[in-house]
Order: C-alpha cells, then structure tokens, then sequence
C-alpha cells in the first residue's frame, strides 16, 4: 500500500540520520545497515507476516551473537513492533504459530547472550506482546464488520427473493387461468384457445425472467414474512404531513404502468430505506423529497432531504443499511448512491433497469 512505500521513506532517512548524529551509538556501521535493511519487512508484513518476522528477528538475534555484547541497532528500529502486530492481524494460524516461536527465540537468546535483566526481559515481551495484543482485537473487530456486513446483503436477498417469488407466484396462476379458459373454449371456439395459448406464453416468458432473477435464500430460524410485495402506486403511502418529524413528499412521473413488479418493489424498498434514514438521522431537517421518474429505459429513485450536512449519518458511517441498498440494486443490474446532497442534507439515488431482468 502507498502508506507503507511512505514509511519505508520516512525511516530510512530517519535511520541514517540517529547513526550519524546520536553519539552514543553502539556498533555505528552495523546498527545503520541492520535498521536500514530491515525497513523492506514493513512493505510485506499483510501478505506474508510470517517471513517478515522470521527474517527481522533472525537477524537482529544473529547481529547479537556475532557482536557478544550490546546488541546493535538504533531506536528507529522500534518500527519492528508493526511486524507483531501484523503477525497477529493478517497471519494463519499456523504463520502466527511460527512467527510466535520466532519471537520468543529471539527474546530468550538475547537475555542469554546480551545478559539482559530479567525485568528488561520481561517489559520487553510485554512491549511485543502488547503489539500482538492491538492486532488480535483489530482482527476482531474486522471480522465483526465483515461479518455483520455479509448479514445484511443477505438479508436484503431474502427480501428480494421473496418480492420476486410473489411475482412469479402471480405469474403462474395467471398461466394456470388461461390454461382452463383455453380448455374450456377449445372446442367451441378453437380461436379463443389460440389466443388463450398466446397469453400463455407471454406470462411464461415473464416467469422465465423473473426464476431467473431469484437469488438463494438462506433459511433462518425467524417467522417468514408474508406481506405482499409492495409495487410503485404503494410509495404514495409514504408521504406524511403534519406529523411528527419531517413531511415527506412523493412525486411519481414518467410512464410507470409497466415497469417490472421486481423493479417496482425494489424501488419502493430502496425510497423506503432512505426515508427511514432520513427520519432517523436528519439532523433539524423539515423536509423529505421522493422522486420517482421513468423513461424507456430506466426507473430514477431520488430521495434528499434539508437537514444539517455537519452531522455525519450513522447509518453512513456503518454502512449496513446503505451496503443492503447498494446489494438490492446490483442484483438487479442496477446503481444506488448516497451522499451528502449539494447544498444541504443526505442524497439517495438509485438507477434500476425498466424491463425484466434476466442475467
């Protein structure tokens, strides 16, 4: 990453620096190489911590037994402690393992060898330890966010599944309809069961599409929830005026009657998410703007509001709510953003493909 090349720059001249000016300096020559030649650990310490550690403290145990003494190095060598962090942040099980033994090797081989004090023994493990310490809790609270990151794009499929499922489920009784109607009228009327047969396939077509477009659900100990999907005419329900918190106005334009029941529920989700967000964290905000416009190709979902752009969103910040967002809008081959708006408040826009979706 750039931030290392940064502090591999920044150390090297520090390096050269403390050996030529610092007096006191014990074994000059090899202490500058010693410290210099181990700043290119720090460039690899994500990807192979392991090594890292094995080669910087091998070396700075081996530059102590070949001195049999005061060990060399300079006090910019302390940038070392990143390679126990990083050991203990990105390494396997069994690279921290290894790197651990590396470790301990080297601290006992130099109370042996340099004759350290047991106290200096002891606060210098503790120094190291403390290092390792920072990354298993920085390891945790990753995979903590990662992990509540991943629940939230799965629970936004399984609410776009079960959209797209009523979808098809309608789909499929409007096929078994026209199947009877052309049943019935087949002998009577042989026309009305060809065009019953062309009605068929069209809502066959539609089913196609939309099986196509159901992701996994993952099956969770928690009641389903049996609620019909909502479509567009149902975002006019989201507006309010005259209630607690900021009005909310709706604003539907284009050519909306057919649009996919997947796009429509999706986007009735997205402006649903986004005015709750609003509600919960517009900070002195009065006013909440739905838009919803449709063209030949696309469906457009704005949603702003007026509150007060200082305050960072907490839903931002986290990222869930706007990570499931993001999530129900690309599985749909569509877009969804947010930011602060221009001039004040929070911005959501969303860009959804009009016709069925079937990759």
């Amino acid at each position: 990453m750039w931030r290392d090349w940064a502090l591999a720059g920044l150390l090297v001249p520090a390096a050269v620096l403390e050996g030529g000016l610092r007096p006191d300096v014990p074994w000059r020559a090899l202490s500058v190489v010693l410290t210099v030649g181990l700043v290119p650990t720090l460039l690899w310490r994500r990807t192979r911590p392991a090594p890292m550690v094995a080669i910087a403290f091998g070396a700075c145990g081996l530059a102590g037994l070949l001195t049999s003494g005061e060990p060399p190095g300079l006090d910019t060598l302390v940038y070392l402690m990143l390679l126990p962090y990083a050991l203990f942040r990105w390494g396997s099980g069994r690279a921290i393992v290894l790197g651990v033994t590396v470790i301990v090797a080297k601290v006992g081989l130099s109370a042996v060898v340099d004759e350290t004090g047991a106290g200096d023994a002891v606060a210098g493990f503790a120094f190291l330890s403390s290092s390792m310490a920072l990354g298993v809790a920085l390891r945790y609270r990753a995979g903590t966010r990662a992990r509540a990151l991943d629940r939230a794009k799965l629970l936004e499929r399984e609410r776009l599944a079960r959209d797209l499922h009523d979808t098809v489920a309608h789909h499929v009784s409007a096929i078994a309809i026209r199947a009877q109607a052309g049943l019935a009228t087949s002998e009577a009327d042989p026309r009305a069961a060809a065009e019953a047969l062309r009605l068929i396939e069209t809502e066959a077509s539609r089913t196609l599409a939309e099986m196509r477009g159901i992701v996994r659900v993952l099956r969770r100990d928690e009641p389903a929830d049996l609620a019909p999907s909502p479509h567009l005419a149902d975002l006019r329900r989201l507006a309010s005026h005259g209630e607690a918190g900021p009005a909310v106005d709706v604003e539907l334009s284009g050519d909306l009657d057919d649009v996919s029941p997947a796009v429509g529920a999706a986007i009735f989700r997205l402006a649903q998410e986004s005015v709750t967000n609003a509600r919960r964290h517009a900070r002195d905000a009065t006013r909440i703007e739905v838009h919803v416009t449709a063209d030949e190709t696309s469906v457009r979902l704005w949603v702003s509001d007026d509150g007060d752009t200082g305050l960072v969103r907490p839903a931002a910040s986290q990222g869930y709510g706007l990570r499931g967002m993001t999530e129900r809008a690309g599985l749909l081959g569509g877009t969804c953003e947010a930011g602060p708006g221009p001039e004040r408040g929070w911005t959501v826009t969303a860009v959804l493909p009009r016709a069925e979706w079937t990759s």
